[in-house]
């Protein structure tokens, strides 16, 4: 199995931190973000990694280089050019990997810190199906619809009502809603998908409207692993992130 870690983003909630600095690198308890993610990957055995970057990407390189890439086969991924948002950065990242790769690939966000066994993770994924998705229960306004059998469904924003698709609504209550985690294993088999998806709407494109899009021809799977998960996507949070931090070093 495949590595891929998102750092390209902009890391606007975390300013003033990431006005000097890209979002991977902000230190946590005195390690970066990004070293939580790759320490992660590495003790679950993945050591073949793709990093996407953009905002201040040259940092990312040369904090990678110069740790010897953590022992790992690190590449990049380089949307310096052109930031393509999660589902365009995947699909560009797993292109970099190369199209005869025949490997599954678990790809997770920079500014998720959690204890979740990522070997938890990549044990639960079924190779039949296209995808199984990391979810959590929590508080929040966007959910992830999953029916009986946990095959994504659809997708709620209960503050304003929309549903995606819109004859999710009428079952609303038949569903669990579940918030995404930012973690996610997907087939070989998604690639061809996602390159035609960005066939008809151009390269640059969510990861979720891709699921959404996709689900009617293919199984993503919602699973919820043990363990507690953070999301240091807000300045506010860091804090909070700081002492999460120190429990998983």
């Amino acid at each position: 199995m495949k590595g891929m870690i998102f750092a390209a983003g902009l890391g606007t909630r975390l300013r003033p931190l990431t006005d000097t600095m890209p979002k991977a690198l902000v230190p946590l308890a005195g390690h970066p973000l990004l070293m939580y993610q790759i320490a992660k990957l590495k003790s679950a055995g993945i050591t073949d990694i793709m990093i996407n970057v953009h905002h201040f990407a040259d940092m990312i390189i040369d904090y990678v280089r110069s740790n010897d890439n953590f022992g790992c086969h690190i590449m990049i991924s380089d949307e310096r050019e052109r930031l393509l948002d999660t589902g365009g950065g995947l699909l560009k990242a797993w292109k970099t990997y190369g199209r005869d790769s025949d490997e599954p690939v678990l790809a997770l966000n920079a500014d998720i810190l959690s204890t979740i066994r990522l070997e938890d993770v990549t044990g639960a994924y079924r190779p039949e199906e296209a995808g199984l998705l990391v979810v959590r229960h929590r508080e929040t306004q966007r959910y992830l619809c999953f029916d009986k059998d946990d095959r994504l469904s659809g997708w709620t924003n209960v503050a304003t009502g929309e549903c995606r698709p819109a004859s999710v609504a009428p079952m609303l209550d038949d569903y669990r809603l579940l918030a995404f985690s930012g973690m996610q294993v997907l087939s070989p088999g998604v690639l061809s998908m996602m390159d035609e998806y960005a066939s008809r709407n151009g390269e640059r494109f969510s990861v979720i409207d891709f699921y959404l899009d996709a689900m009617r021809q293919a199984f993503f799977r919602g699973f919820e692993p043990d363990g507690e998960l953070l999301d240091v996507g807000k300045i506010e949070h860091i804090a909070e992130a700081e002492s999460f931090a120190r429990l998983i070093i």
